[in-house]
């Protein structure tokens, strides 16, 4: 069936300048410019550009430098001038990839890697990356550098490839990310501006531009899932989307709600969030450059559970205190199109979100319902806590069935979906399914390459045999406790027909603060791996 359009909701002026009202109960501010709820959509590191001559020796300055390689010659040279001798040879002497010292011209911030050398997935494991190195490093170090409360932070890079150096600009901007600092003072300006030294650096002014915008795209996903589920909501989270893509030339909206999602047969994700005071929504961001060349635009579908309180096969207090982070697929989707937005990424992308909060209500699926996908396929409920599967199901069909020049090349899906996968393989190593050799290649690589990791997975078949009904064509949910991750996706593959699919199930938090990420909470997953795929894509002939 033919997607019908309709226009995407006007947003007015005074949807801009207010937040909702549930935001406002929530504690979260009434910004006086257009934010994502709260978060300032101008990257701190938009300031920094290459210094030349005096301009780097002038002001109040702090200094951050980092070598691929511990070069004695290199590092005495470098540090002549800055430290004194006792301070040089403990640096020399010392193991550790980050020091500090307060030096004649400044307080040093020296990060030290071992070398450029190429993460490799080996049998044992996986590998730091020197990209994911050098941007944790960088960002551990800027509490320290804007304690220092100097004007100015002069960055100098030594023996860095390209992508480490972008990477030191983009961890300065994920760890500049404060929740709190973030609603509280939406659009605060850093009195420290940080430059670039010129020498040294092989980034042009644009790179360096778009280094700073991956940060904050990571950080945009980050935000969208620490905010509270009392503010963010099917209705404030789609309201939110249109406003931060308003008046943009490459991205169009569109919202389905209500009668929409009815004539459009869209039976899972209705019967999910159903319960709910806000109703459910599928929000499709329609991304397209000019300079794509007609090309297939590559479909992004995000898992939007606002809340999952488990619907009548209710969670534990225990299982249920984070789950405002069950659209953590959804953010790092919607992150991925402003990122595309900001930096002109050559190729189309289509994003749907699939928005929903699972609640208990007179309304509520239950166990032993049979309901009815939009691709037509029954359904039986066999746990309500099974959500995720169902609202990305009908989001998949959509996705597939696109026309002619919007037809995708691939689908990815994006879900916070098991908690098998993280018994598995832990909340830092997302989940990769993919019925495609060549996406599941460029996807790996793209991890490996960010940091950013993913682990392939089997579509082991024979599972399928635990989806069976005797009532529809499949259950939603297995009854054996075992491999719940594999039989999830083995779900979502029976509605991406025959499409290069991958699915990534993700945790999307850190539970405790680690590298550039500064805070525990949203972790913004897959938002830097996806980010290199997507740039390769739009390369590929």
């Amino acid at each position: 069936m033919a997607i019908k359009k309709s226009a995407a909701k006007p947003v007015g002026k005074s949807a801009v300048n207010s937040a909702p009202k549930s935001a406002k109960r929530a504690g979260l501010p009434a910004a006086g410019a257009v934010t994502a709820m709260g978060l300032s959509l101008k990257p701190w590191t938009t300031v920094l550009r290459r210094a030349r001559g005096a301009e780097a020796r002038s002001g109040s300055r702090c200094f951050l430098f980092a070598f691929a390689h511990r070069d004695v010659k290199v590092l005495k040279k470098t540090f002549t001038g800055h430290l004194n001798a006792w301070q040089l040879k403990s640096m020399l002497e010392s193991e550790a990839e980050s020091l500090t010292f307060q030096g004649s011209q400044g307080p040093i911030w020296i990060l030290l890697g071992p070398s450029r050398e190429k993460l490799k997935l080996t049998s044992s494991g996986l590998e730091k990356s020197g990209v994911a190195r050098f941007r944790d490093l960088a960002g551990t170090s800027l509490a320290g550098v804007l304690s220092a409360e100097r004007d100015k932070l002069v960055i100098e890079l030594h023996g860095l490839s390209k992508t480490e150096q972008a990477a030191v600009i983009t961890g300065l901007e994920i760890a500049n990310y404060s929740f709190r600092e973030a609603v509280s003072d939406p659009g605060k300006k850093r009195r420290l501006r940080p430059q670039l030294l010129a020498k040294e650096i092989d980034l042009n002014e644009d790179e360096i531009q778009a280094a700073g915008k991956l940060g904050f795209a990571v950080n945009l996903a980050r935000h969208y899932t620490n905010l509270p589920a009392g503010a963010l909501n099917p209705k404030t989270y789609a309201e939110s989307v249109e406003q931060i893509f308003a008046g943009s030339k490459s991205v169009k909206v569109e919202v389905w709600e209500g009668e929409r999602l009815t004539a459009e047969r869209m039976g899972l994700l209705q019967a999910v969030g159903g319960a709910a005071s806000e109703g459910p929504r599928l929000v499709h961001v329609k991304y397209r450059p000019q300079s794509s060349s007609g090309r297939a635009p590559v479909a992004i579908v995000g898992k939007g559970v606002t809340f999952d309180s488990g619907g009548l096969d209710l969670k534990p207090s225990s299982g249920m205190r984070f789950m405002k982070k069950d659209m953590g697929g959804s953010a790092a989707a919607v992150a991925l199109a402003k990122w595309a937005e900001l930096t002109q990424l050559k190729l189309p992308l289509d994003i749907y979100m699939s928005l929903a909060e699972n609640a208990v209500g007179r309304n509520s699926f239950r166990p032993g319902d049979v309901l009815v996908a939009r691709s037509g396929t029954r359904v039986e409920i066999s746990n309500t806590d099974a959500e995720g599967r169902l609202v990305l199901a009908d989001a998949l069909d959509v996705a597939i069935n696109q026309k002619g020049s919007d037809l995708p090349s691939a689908v990815i899906d994006i879900a916070t979906l098991t908690g098998a996968i993280k018994v598995g393989l832990g909340a830092d190593i997302a989940g990769l399914f993919c019925n495609d050799e060549h996406l599941a290649t460029v996807l790996c690589d793209s991890g490996l390459a960010t940091g950013d990791l993913m682990w392939r997975m089997p579509l082991y078949q024979p599972y399928r045999t635990q989806l069976k009904s005797h009532f529809a064509e499949m259950v939603n949910s297995s009854e054996i406790s075992f491999g719940g991750a594999i039989t999830a996706a083995l779900f979502l593959e029976s509605f991406v027909g025959q499409i290069p699919w991958a699915h990534l199930d993700i945790y999307a938090w850190k539970d405790l603060p680690a590298g550039a990420w500064t805070e525990s909470g949203g972790s913004g997953q897959s938002v830097l791996a996806l980010s290199r795929a997507l740039s390769h894509m739009a390369e590929e002939k």
